[in-house]
């Protein structure tokens, strides 16, 4: 063979090496997504009650993959900040996410009243003139004056959500002498009308934290957080309550129960 085609043969061999190690590479990363998946659901929902995961081995042969892949599964779970290793310990799970139910129409305290105390911090409440998207939504003017309250909202002293809240004037202001700091807007509207709620359009993203919000929320500057937009009517169809809400992603997950109809 002579001499050029002899390298020609070796770089093709080369590359078809290094193609098939690439290969191999997005293949184990790929299986080490799925694991972390099906891990995150177990740490989620008290999987591993004592707080400890099982040994990397074990956890090799209970998924059938190789250790390398349960390491970066549970790299994967690290940079999320849902656990860590210790030495001499293994690893742990360091924080947990909290329910957050989309089948029913209830205020956060009322969600998350078995997981334990929610407290208001009153950022700033007071009548402002609706943008044109509230008044819009709302079915308002535009123009007129809405009560806007902003929240952070707190779970057993840690900070979960930044909630910002239009609501009609003549609803609203019956809120500014109400407990806004104890008591969800939700009982509140309820108790003012006299009537119940009824129904919510919501729509949920997820989007990076701008520096307020990360400043507030105790997050990272450009995490990644839950952001739900929810417009509340009451059970005759009037709109009585735009929400912007954005939730730390790391302590809250969504779900739901889906029905398929024909």
């Amino acid at each position: 063979m002579p001499p050029t085609d002899r390298i020609r043969d070796h770089a093709g061999q080369g590359a078809t090496t290094v193609a098939a190690h690439r290969a191999r590479r997005r293949l184990r990363a790929d299986r080490a997504r799925q694991l972390a998946d099906l891990l995150r659901r177990q740490l989620l929902t008290d999987g591993f009650g004592s707080g400890t995961l099982p040994h990397e081995s074990l956890l090799a042969t209970d998924y059938r993959t190789s250790r390398n892949t349960v390491r970066e599964a549970l790299d994967l779970l690290r940079s999320e900040g849902l656990v860590d290793r210790l030495p001499g310990v293994g690893t742990v799970v360091v924080a947990r996410k909290y329910p957050h139910g989309l089948d029913r129409l209830m205020g956060l305290a009322e969600t998350l009243h078995e997981h334990g105390r929610v407290t208001n911090e009153v950022r700033t409440v007071g009548p402002v003139s609706a943008p044109a998207p509230v008044a819009d939504r709302l079915h308002l003017t535009p123009g007129a004056d809405v009560l806007y309250i902003e929240r952070l909202r707190r779970l057993n002293g840690l900070p979960l959500s930044l909630d910002l809240t239009y609501i009609p004037l003549d609803l609203g202001t019956a809120l500014l002498g109400a407990d806004l700091e104890n008591t969800d807007v939700f009982r509140l509207l309820e108790s003012i009308t006299g009537r119940p709620l009824g129904h919510a359009d919501i729509t949920l993203e997820a989007v990076n934290a701008d520096a307020h919000s990360a400043a507030v929320l105790e997050a990272p500057r450009g995490a990644a957080v839950l952001m739900l937009e929810r417009l509340t009517h009451l059970a005759d169809g009037r709109p009585v309550d735009l929400e912007f809400i954005r939730f730390r992603g790391d302590r809250i997950s969504m779900s739901g129960l889906l029905h398929r109809t024909a």
